[in-house]
Parts: structure tokens; C-alpha cells; sequence
């Protein structure tokens, strides 16, 4: 009688419930700190029962983060471990009575109900995914992934802030400095609003920016001069400007050593994708630079998890979903899947199109078909997930006068 371990995660404390999965009698239930030794004792404990009633299937709702190591150590077990994603444990928590009320015990018999009446399915579609360890390579791409992805949300939220209180106190120059540029930041962490723009002169502002390094010349007489002219055009002060500059200069600064960083994270993550063996792979496809191999590498993992590119392209939602019910029924765009992983796609294929005949020809084809812009993207998109999945399983570079042996 094998058993099913359903473990509810959290930060600090788990909870487990382990199920007879041939009768359903919920053998234990309680909760698991999260550290070592807890843990340690909790799969003891499974393993105790194993002993009496047969193989162990884990089930977590979680992958990474605080699941780290509890992931770490379950698959340094001899026992299975499965994905049960948290949309489908809330689903079929509502779906019991009172499944209204939340709670961690609830949710852990639901994680090991779902092991039960999944086990032994011939038709993948009802089956879990196993949860597999990361390579070593797959792990550092997805931190320093998740990491540049981080700093350019706040990156885009603080360059936001900035134009908003820049054109609260100097609309002009903020119409005239672009604030994404090494240029337009450097500018803005020295004078700001009118009146310290005309104190400070040409020869005031030329010095300033004669303290940063790497800066254009035609880009900074051009930034000068537009400085100037919309300080001479506004002579109104506005209340709190002087405050409101400082803030400007704030950000500004944070926005320099932020661009910094991202420079430094492009290095790692580009030395990261030349030591991945899928990264060269990838990179030969057009339209796949440096950040969506990335980004591809880090979401996708190895190809282990989709044995067939249609897996591959369900995961990204780039598959069509049917709809059917009564005499109704046709295909319809997934709202599903993976958005990392379709963005990668969707933003490939636009770069694409612009430098690969190829992919060209086959965009201007789905237009000449009806398909909008959006529509035609999409399908080079799920093109494309065929062609990267067979060149993973080939091991084989991208060739462009590829043709497949006749049969």
C-alpha cells in the first residue's frame, strides 16, 4: 500500500499529512520547521511508514525559494517528488466542504489527495511533474536571472519617480534629458531646477559633467545646451523645488550604481550562458541574444522536462487550448502557461524578424494570411519552440538551409 506525502510550504513552518493511497486513512499530520533537523526527523518518520506500507510519493506546492531545501533534501531521498501547483491545490480544496476555509492542514491532505487519485494514469495529462534537482549550471543562471530581473523593476519604477518629480519642478529639462542614459543620469545628479541651472553657467555644468568618465562629447555640448535654454525660459519657482531637486539628484545617483550593477550582471550572466552546455545551442538561433538565452535557460531548465516541443510549447502557452462544451467547440489562445518563458518567444521572434530572411519570409506569409501583427508573432513564436527543442535534441547548432533526410 503505497503512500502519498502531501507537504504544505512555508517560510517557517511546513506541514505534511501522509495518506494510505489504497484506502485514503490519512496516516499522520502535523507541522515541520524549516530547518535540518526538523526535516530530517519528518522523512525518518515517512520512511518509518514506508517500512510497513510501501513506496513514498512527496508532493510540494512550491518549487525553490523557500522550498529550498526542503527540495534539496527530499530528492536526496530514494522516494518521488512531484509539483502540485497551488492553483490546482486551491481548486480542489474549494471543491470539499468548507473548502472555503484556508488552512496549512487542509492543504497538505489536499497535496497528498491529488498524489492519490493521480498515481498510476496512463494518460500523461493527469500525471504530476517530478520535481528534479538543478544542475549546477541551471541554478546560477536562474539567481542571476531573477536577480537582473529585480533590479530593472526597480530600475524602470525609480527612472518613473524621477520623471515625475522633475517635471513637477522643471518640465522643460525633463522634456530635454533622457534619465535612461549614463548621460541624461550623470546630468541630473547636478544642478536641477531653473535657477541653479543659470547660477551654474556653462562652464559650472561642463565641469560637472567633466567628472564622469565614458561620456560622448556630442552628446553632452547637445545636453548642455538644452539644459540651459529651458533654465532661461522658466523664471517661475515652484514651491518645494529645492526639495524636490534633492530628490532628483537622490535618484539619480541610485539609478548610476544601479546601471552599474546591470553591466556587471551581464557579465556574469554572460560568462554563465558560455559554461551552460545548452547556452552556445541557444545563442545560434537569431533573435536569441544574451538576455533571452538567459531568461530562456533560467525558466525552461533542461529538456528532460518536455519530452516533445508541443510540451514545451503548452508550458510557454504558446499551444492552442480547446473549447468545447455541448455542439460548441474550437481553438482558442491559451491565457495560461509560463509568461517568462512565452515573453522570451514573443520578444525573439520580434527581433527576428528584422535581421533573419527566414523568419521575415514566414511573418510575411502569416500576414498576407489575415493574422495581425500580435497573431503573426505568435505563431514565428511557437515556430520557433520547435526549432530550439529539436536543435537541444540533436545537440545541433541553428542551420538555416537545414532540411530534414527524406524518409
Amino acid at each position: 500500500m503505497p503512500l502519498a506525502v502531501g507537504i504544505d510550504v512555508a517560510k517557517q513552518l511546513h506541514w505534511m499529512s501522509v495518506v494510505d493511497m489504497t484506502t485514503g486513512k490519512q496516516l499522520a499530520s502535523h507541522k515541520v520547521p524549516n530547518d535540518p533537523t526538523a526535516i530530517t526527523a519528518m522523512i525518518d518518520e515517512v520512511e518509518h511508514l514506508a517500512a510497513e506500507h510501501g513506496p513514498v510519493t512527496y508532493g510540494i506546492d512550491v518549487l525553490g525559494g523557500i522550498a529550498g531545501l526542503l527540495t534539496a533534501m527530499l530528492l536526496d531521498t530514494d522516494s518521488d517528488v512531484v509539483h502540485t501547483p497551488g492553483l490546482l491545490v486551491n481548486r480542489s480544496r474549494r471543491a470539499t466542504r468548507g473548502g472555503e476555509r484556508k488552512s496549512d492542514p487542509a492543504d497538505a491532505k489536499v497535496i497528498a489527495d491529488q498524489i492519490r487519485l493521480r498515481a498510476g494514469s496512463d494518460d500523461p495529462r493527469d500525471q504530476l511533474r517530478p520535481v528534479e534537482a538543478l544542475s549546477e549550471p541551471d541554478a546560477v543562471l536562474r539567481l542571476l536571472v531573477g536577480r537582473r530581473r529585480e533590479l530593472v523593476v526597480d530600475q524602470t519604477r525609480r527612472v518613473s519617480k524621477l520623471r515625475d518629480l522633475l517635471t513637477s519642478i522643471h518640465p522643460g529639462l525633463e522634456a530635454a534629458v533622457d534619465p535612461t542614459t549614463k548621460t541624461g543620469m550623470w546630468l541630473l545628479t547636478g544642478p536641477i531646477t531653473p535657477s541653479e541651472i543659470r547660477a551654474a553657467g556653462e562652464d559650472g555644468l561642463r565641469a560637472h559633467m567633466g567628472q564622469a568618465v565614458g561620456l560622448r562629447r556630442t552628446q553632452v555640448d547637445r545636453l548642455l545646451r538644452a539644459a540651459l535654454d529651458t533654465a532661461h525660459a522658466q523664471h517661475a519657482t515652484v514651491p518645494g523645488e529645492s526639495t524636490a531637486a534633492r530628490l532628483v539628484r537622490e535618484l539619480a545617483g541610485e539609478a548610476l550604481h544601479t546601471r552599474e550593477r546591470l553591466v556587471e550582471l551581464d557579465a556574469e550572466i554572460t560568462q554563465a550562458i558560455d559554461d551552460h552546455p545548452d547556452g552556445a545551442l541557444i545563442r545560434s538561433l537569431p533573435g536569441m541574444g544574451v538576455a533571452l538565452t538567459a531568461e530562456f535557460l533560467a525558466e525552461a531548465g533542461g529538456l528532460h522536462r518536455f519530452p516533445t516541443a508541443d510540451a514545451l510549447a503548452s508550458a510557454a502557452g504558446l499551444a492552442p487550448v480547446l473549447q468545447q462544451s455541448g455542439k460548441m467547440h474550437f481553438l482558442r489562445r491559451s491565457h495560461a502557461g509560463n509568461r517568462a518563458l512565452k515573453r522570451v518567444f514573443y520578444q525573439s521572434a520580434f527581433c527576428a524578424i528584422k535581421h533573419d530572411p527566414l523568419s521575415k519570409a514566414f511573418y510575411k506569409r502569416k500576414r498576407a494570411e489575415g493574422k495581425r501583427h500580435h497573431q503573426a508573432l505568435i505563431a514565428l513564436g511557437r515556430r520557433r519552440v520547435n526549432v530550439i527543442h529539436a536543435m537541444l535534441r540533436t545537440r545541433t547548432e541553428f542551420q538555416p538551409d537545414y532540411r530534414a533526410p527524406a524518409a
